[in-house]
């Protein structure tokens, strides 16, 4: 039971943190929230293994900073997101 609410508890964390990343929000095109649903699923154990107790920017950051740690499934589904916003000023 206790792995069952955190592996719900981990999807509602990784499900925001894309979504604060700027794409899978409410205003995103079918398809870009497509793009985010399928990285959070793909990515949801390696940013438990290479990013726990890290939300939103931070765990893209992560994630994008251990890509060459991991899994095949989710360095593909990272590299189809669209790229990254530039910081503004």
């Amino acid at each position: 039971m206790r792995s069952i609410l955190l592996i719900v508890a981990f999807t509602f964390t990784a499900s925001a943190a894309f979504a604060q990343e700027g794409g899978g929000g409410q205003g995103a095109s079918p398809e870009r929230r497509a793009l985010f649903q399928a990285a959070r699923e793909a990515c949801a154990a390696d940013a438990k293994t290479y990013c726990d107790g890290k939300e939103g920017r931070e765990m893209m950051m992560c994630l994008r900073e251990n890509a060459d740690k991991t899994s095949a499934p989710c360095r593909d589904a990272m590299s189809k997101l669209p790229a990254r916003r530039p910081p503004t000023p």
